[in-house]
């Protein structure tokens, strides 16, 4: 296998960085100077244009619904650019949770639903969430949900509270889990059911403070209740009980890109890293660069990195090959493995800017306190390293 990019995917990662470095990084600035998200959107919609303008809008949508239709792999490279900002992927309409419910309203939504809701959402003219996770049942076991949904005629009646439902903050539309056949087997129970948020009955509680920082519009997470909500049974969102085994086709994927975006995140901070090694004095004549310890951070980062990029260079080449189910021991050790690189790149990169790492004067502080998340989304990195293993000493005759 060879993962030297294409010329087609060379020249598109240099069209991005000359993107991010011109229109994304002063904007990323104003954000950190305090400004909302919201108060943001006439400049975001302004660089998305552009990003249409350039033909660059969806690189992981189809052709045929406006993308690039570029590759997993081709994609991945894509993210690893993109993920150096907070504000890379809104740009070019490749966030999550928008491009998870792109990928399986493609694959399992009905005609009537792509056109109502995937088509505007592939268009960048609204925005969703999708909205799972539970306050009240352990997150890492999706087969374990209290939200119940049943048929009342042609309406589906869904009750329960969801948290950290990200961007519910004016989505226009949520996919929901919930339970529809609960005398199923664990992983056949549960279902995914479209929601318009503007349907009675669903009630954004509030935005949820991360380590402080609540946010707003799609920089944010959510505590979302479920009242009596009701919508059509054409809501489905593929066959009755199927959630579960949508969750995981959306799940393979989204791995690939969220764990290249980690990857950017972790060059960025140890460029800066390297950069502040190399200007900032300790003493007369001498800066932090002649440290061996500082010099022993950046040799492990570096080696780090690039052993991340490899695997999951790897596994999106795999996936592509032989499909998900072939690589699923790779998705699942990319997840731990990238998020402990990013978390160590992040801490050395803070430690080498010292109080400065600390403060908003840098984008370091923002990726701690949102990216320590890594280790605990799409599955806590505990389970992973379970479930790992648990295959692994299978193939050895141990029945654990």
């Amino acid at each position: 296998m060879d993962f030297t990019p294409s010329p087609r995917t060379a020249e598109l990662v240099g069209k991005l960085n000359d993107f991010l470095e011109t229109h994304i990084l002063p904007l990323e600035r104003r954000m950190l100077e305090g400004r909302s998200f919201t108060s943001l959107l006439p400049e975001l919609e302004a660089g998305r244009q552009r990003v249409k303008e350039l033909g660059l809008w969806g690189p992981q949508l189809p052709k045929a619904w406006g993308g690039m239709g570029l590759s997993l792999t081709e994609h991945a490279a894509v993210s690893e650019v993109l993920g150096r900002s907070p504000l890379g992927h809104y740009h070019f309409n490749c966030q999550a949770p928008d491009a998870g419910n792109m990928e399986i309203l493609l694959s399992f939504g009905s005609d009537e639903q792509k056109e109502t809701f995937l088509r505007p959402l592939a268009e960048g003219k609204i925005r969703s969430c999708f909205s799972m996770t539970e306050p009240d049942a352990a997150g890492s076991n999706p087969t374990w949900l209290e939200t119940q949904a049943f048929l009342d005629g042609d309406e589906w009646v869904i009750n329960g509270r969801k948290w950290f439902t990200t961007a519910a903050d004016g989505a226009a539309f949520a996919i929901v889990m919930a339970v529809t056949k609960p005398e199923a087997p664990p992983h056949m129970r549960a279902s995914q059911i479209i929601v318009p948020t503007d349907t009675k009955g669903f009630r954004l509680v509030r935005n949820l403070p991360v380590m402080g920082e609540a946010g707003d519009g799609y920089a944010s997470h959510a505590e979302v209740e479920y009242v009596d909500c009701r919508v059509p049974k054409a809501n489905l969102l593929g066959p009755d009980g199927a959630g579960f085994f949508i969750a995981q086709e959306r799940l393979g994927p989204g791995r690939i890109h969220h764990a290249m975006r980690w990857i950017g995140i972790a060059e960025r901070a140890f460029e800066m890293m390297c950069k502040r090694a190399a200007e900032r004095d300790i003493a007369p004549g001498k800066k932090l660069a002649h440290k061996q310890i500082v010099q022993s951070w950046i040799a492990e980062s570096r080696a780090k990195i690039d052993a991340a990029r490899l695997y999951v260079q790897h596994t999106a080449w795999r996936i592509e090959k032989e499909g998900a189910g072939e690589a699923r021991d790779e998705i699942s050790a990319i997840k731990f493995f990238v998020a402990d690189v990013l978390t160590f790149v992040l801490d050395r990169s803070i430690q080498t800017h010292g109080a400065l790492g600390l403060v908003d004067d840098t984008i370091l502080a923002y990726f701690y306190r949102h990216e320590r998340a890594a280790h605990i989304y799409d599955g806590a990195d505990e389970v992973h390293k379970v479930s790992l293993a648990k295959r692994i000493l299978k193939r050895y005759g141990a029945q654990v």
